[in-house]
């Protein structure tokens, strides 16, 4: 039986596992939220740092923070904002240390989400190119992006939280999110726009990013 199992059977909350590492330095508790957390918090340091390599040395470096900062932990709000926020904060580090600015849409290992049974569609070599293109093109538009902006496009178009979630990391009101998403969108279209302008039609953002379904703030 896995570790995630023990402890939900334990039915701990993230908050309550943590409050187990602060209070107990409770090895398996900290493995669990490792083992929920550990991908999530990778790809928004990759997408956050535009560099695989130092995306994954910022996400060792979010955990090992996580355990040495335990004792400061206070439980006033969501465990995972808690966890985006610190991260969030390494990959700014990271950022300003390095002095670039980047993100990068994840696409990598959906295929081995199928199993040895089931065919997998392949797309074409031109397709795949395309794509990679349009990829491209997303990533150096979003990287010129103010900070403000970026940030808020990456935590609701790719790491898929709500508004009043990304308010609550970045501790600003849930209208001021809003108003940051909507402006970093009309910046990032108009920056794409010349990039699709010889196809018939203009490629809207929703359409490049993929976008969820929730748009209100409740």
């Amino acid at each position: 039986m896995g570790l995630g199992a023990i402890l939900a059977g334990l039915a701990l909350s993230d908050e309550q596992a943590m409050w187990r590492v602060q209070t107990q330095d409770d090895h398996r508790a900290f493995a669990h939220l490792v083992e929920k957390w550990e991908r999530p918090i990778r790809d928004l340091c990759v997408r956050m740092t535009g560099d695989v390599h130092r995306g994954e040395d910022v996400k060792q470096e979010t955990f090992s923070r996580l355990y040495e900062k335990r004792r400061d932990y206070r439980c006033s709000g969501k465990f995972s904002s808690y966890l985006w926020r610190m991260a969030l904060n390494l990959c700014y580090d990271e950022l300003r240390k390095n002095r670039r600015h980047a993100a990068v849409p994840l696409q990598e290992e959906t295929d081995q989400e199928c199993g040895p049974d089931v065919p997998v569609e392949r797309d074409s070599p031109r397709d795949v190119a395309a794509r990679q293109e349009e990829a491209e093109i997303v990533r150096e538009a979003i990287d010129s992006l103010p900070e403000i902006y970026r940030t808020t496009i990456i935590l609701r178009h790719y790491e898929n939280l709500k508004l009043r979630e990304i308010a609550e990391v970045l501790d600003v009101p849930p209208g001021t999110i809003n108003s940051r998403l909507a402006e970093g969108l009309t910046q990032l279209a108009r920056r794409l726009e010349p990039h699709f302008a010889a196809k018939k039609a203009a490629v809207p953002v929703p359409a490049i990013i993929p976008r969820p379904p929730e748009t209100s703030i409740l």
